[in-house]
């Protein structure tokens, strides 16, 4: 990578961006040297931190990493032996470590930055070091009493003499004797001892030691001699204490140079991370994405934005509104030339698709829609802007030559060459023939090439070549203003003489130009600007088509929510409407029961008992069966002959063909037809079986068999009471009138329920528990009456 491309394409303004996102010093120092890599693995490496970055920032948020100073010139300095670091470093070690821990913590329990978790386990909290600098720094870089015992002890002894001689001197200050020789009525300091403020004119009253005499000389500041001892004792505890406290900071030094190495491999990892936040707090503000690496030689950034222009727009109130376009190099294709009026976006389009590449390569993803691809070229090569220099004797053309020499020394096949104005800065013919010269060369070499133009022979060439292409910026007629879009297949005009028409020049110079431009001239340009119209006219009546598409595709969804929310509501009512019916048959059947017990012994005969109430059973059993509840999974995958849940019917079906997302099936020999995500798959997933069952005959005899032992083992009581009672209504259907009934003993509820069913049954003369040689407790036997 060239600097001057890196110049030319404004490189550095992005890198700016990345700096003013960082927390930390040595983030911000790391942010300064980005510079896109050279290595496919180091590039996506970087891509997929920023990616993970920004997932942890917007679930997680930002990482703790703190503001604190960059302490590698301090553990520079600890190399010196004796040298004792100050309570302010020692507080930024302290908060370092903190941050370490903190940013360890929350990657390693994050679930979204598989990648950067490595990161956090190269970091070493240190956290004995921690503990040892905060139980001895405070907040504000003091030493603080925990430090060491010693110097509580001391520090508490200089309290209490400092009390005392500051009683004593207030004794003085109240002494009847002593009124009117002090100045004031306070006790101040002077050179660590305390003193008092005595008028000059009474200084002979006043027996002691002048440590100070006032500006005005009209007050000393005297040690009266009474407080020379304590003082003195006063002073001795000050000299101990800083001893004790340099003691201090020597210890903790000792133990801040024994992990030097340590504390500086987090700083970097931390400088690292914030990076990497920096770059996913750009990514938020920029919408951008991260785009696939193409294998081979090509670009395909959808709704392309330059990422300075984003940025502006972001900032300033009165920016230009940003216009999103398409750039597109197949790998098929090895040339694009853009052509179109000045102003149009020709230049911002090269510098678009060479900013890009350069921030992919550099780990940082990109201002366009998901989708895009492109491939790490490098070098990018530019020739764009003026090489004008009068200190090197150098024209504009002769820059441009001195640019393109060096892009043809150096250019191969994994090479993008973006180049603005091919041709311009000389004779256009002789520009020309150059121009496509060197377009051939690095052509013959393998290299891409984005170049803009205004010379018609450049854009024939493009139009009549293969593997190059055209391709138009959009201008608006009517309102002579560029709308920035970019026309593929056709070449772009200038429309020279439609901008000059439109803001006035004079009709006959207008003619004498057309005249002096040629007739074929002027009707290759014609042709052009209509070329152009019609491309307008048809990419908007595209863009309408997608858009009629887009909101044709969400009604349709619409419609399907709509239909399933009423599928559900149907099925609602009817499970509501089933449960009525439950109840009402269940009160009819307690009612019969009743007036069964109501009526006279004898005047209905039980076998009209029994079939009024297998009517009644046979009415609660001819209700409509609650729909199942199916699965929830929307499957993945789907193969033929797998049963799949139709949840709109609530009916399983056979897959009989796949047609993308398209699904057929048979359901009760009926062809359905239902999108994949209108389906719901078994866990584990069911498959028809090819083998068909054969149909069971029931003859006659089987029909009318009745055996008088009836089993409930293991029901539920209320199935067990269901089954009792259709047992009866079976047994007085058939003249049965000794029957058994097989409960078991277990907890004794069953048994239970089923006595308590038999003793409201009017049909039942006599119940009890069988014989011990008939299953005892476990069986009741039951009589009917005849």
């Amino acid at each position: 990578m060239t600097s001057d491309s890196l110049i030319q394409l404004e490189f550095a303004k992005v890198v700016d961006l990345v700096v003013g996102k960082t927390q930390t010093p040595y983030g911000r120092a790391l942010a300064s040297a980005l510079t896109p890599f050279y290595k496919r693995s180091q590039i996506k490496e970087a891509l997929q931190e920023a990616q993970e970055a920004g997932q942890l920032l917007q679930e997680d948020g930002p990482l703790p990493l703190g503001s604190s100073i960059d302490l590698l010139p301090h553990l520079n300095r600890l190399q010196t032996e004796g040298l004792s670091l100050e309570p302010e470093v020692l507080r930024d070690v302290q908060a370092a470590l903190e941050a370490t821990a903190e940013c360890r913590h929350q990657l390693l329990h994050s679930e979204v930055c598989p990648c950067l978790q490595p990161f956090a386990r190269q970091l070493s909290p240190l956290p004995e070091l921690a503990a040892e600098i905060r139980r001895s720094i405070g907040p504000r870089a003091e030493i603080l009493d925990s430090a060491s015992f010693e110097l509580a002890d001391l520090r508490s002894g200089l309290k209490s003499e400092r009390n005392r001689v500051k009683r004593q001197l207030d004794r003085l200050l109240q002494d009847e004797k002593l009124q009117g020789i002090f100045q004031e009525s306070l006790i101040t300091d002077r050179n660590g001892r305390y003193v008092l403020p005595v008028r000059t004119d009474h200084s002979g009253r006043l027996k002691g030691f002048v440590h100070d005499v006032s500006a005005s000389g009209q007050t000393l500041y005297v040690e009266p001699a009474v407080t020379l001892e304590s003082n003195n004792r006063a002073q001795t505890l000050v000299f101990k204490i800083k001893r004790e406290e340099e003691r201090i900071l020597a210890r903790l030094t000792v133990g801040v140079r024994d992990v030097r190495q340590p504390l500086a491999d987090n700083q970097a990892v931390l400088a690292r991370l914030d990076l990497r936040q920096a770059i996913a707090r750009l990514t938020i503000d920029l919408e951008a994405v991260v785009p696939e690496l193409a294998t081979e030689p090509s670009l395909a950034l959808l709704d392309a934005r330059h990422p300075l222009l984003v940025a502006a727009e972001k900032t300033k109130q009165e920016a230009p509104k940003v216009v999103p376009i398409d750039l597109r190099l197949p790998e098929e294709c090895h040339t694009l030339i853009i052509s179109g009026p000045n102003t149009g976006g020709k230049t911002v389009a090269l510098k678009t698709a060479g900013l890009l590449v350069l921030m992919v390569r550099a780990g940082l993803p990109i201002p366009c829609a998901p989708g895009s691809r492109l491939f790490p070229f490098a070098p990018v090569m530019a020739d764009i802007g003026d090489e004008q220099s009068i200190e090197q004797s150098l024209s504009t053309f002769s820059g441009h030559l001195m640019r393109l020499r060096n892009i043809l020394e150096r250019a191969d096949r994994e090479t993008l060459v973006l180049m603005d104005e091919l041709g311009t800065g000389t004779d256009p013919g002789e520009g020309s023939a150059l121009a496509l010269a060197a377009v051939d060369s690095l052509r013959d070499i393998g290299a891409r090439i984005l170049a803009t133009t205004h010379l018609h022979v450049v854009k024939g060439y493009a139009q009549l070549e293969s593997q190059v292409e055209n391709a138009a910026v959009e201008f608006d007629t009517e309102t002579l203003q560029p709308t920035y879009r970019l026309h593929y297949g056709i070449p772009g005009a200038s429309h020279a003489f439609t901008i000059a028409r439109r803001i006035g020049l004079p009709e006959k110079v207008l003619s004498d130009a057309e005249d002096y431009l040629g007739q074929g001239e002027r009707e290759g340009v014609a042709i052009i600007e209509r070329l152009q119209t019609l491309r307008a006219t048809l990419d908007e009546e595209l863009r309408t088509a997608q858009r009629l598409r887009s909101v044709a595709e969400e009604e349709k969804q619409r419609i399907h929510h709509e239909l399933e929310n009423l599928e559900t509501k149907r099925q609602a009512i009817l499970d509501e409407v089933r449960q009525q019916g439950v109840q009402l048959l269940a009160v009819a059947e307690k009612k019969l029961q009743e007036l069964f017990r109501q009526v006279p012994e004898g005047s209905v005969q039980s076998r009209q008992r029994a079939t009024l109430t297998s009517a009644v059973r046979e009415l609660h059993e001819s209700l409509p069966e609650a729909l199942p509840q199916g699965p929830e999974k929307i499957p993945e995958e789907v193969a033929v002959r797998e049963r799949l849940y139709v949840p709109l019917l609530g009916v399983e079906a056979e897959v009989t063909h796949i047609d993308g997302d398209r699904i057929e099936l048979l359901a009760g020999g009926k062809k359905l037809r239902q999108p994949r995500s209108a389906l719901r798959q078994f866990q584990p997933r069911r498959y028809a079986d090819r083998k068909k069952p054969m149909p069971r005959i029931r003859d006659r005899v089987e029909r009318k068999a009745f055996l008088p032992r009836l089993i409930l083992v293991g029901k539920r009581v209320e199935d067990a009471q269901g089954m009792l009672g259709r047992f009866l209504d079976e047994a007085m259907l058939h003249g049965e009138q000794k029957l058994e009934v097989v409960h078991g003993a277990g907890q004794g509820i069953l048994r239970k329920a089923v006595r308590e069913f038999l003793a409201e049954r009017s049909e039942v003369t006599i119940f009890q528990a069988a014989g011990a040689d008939q299953g005892g407790d476990n069986v009741t036997l039951v009589e009917l009456r005849n």
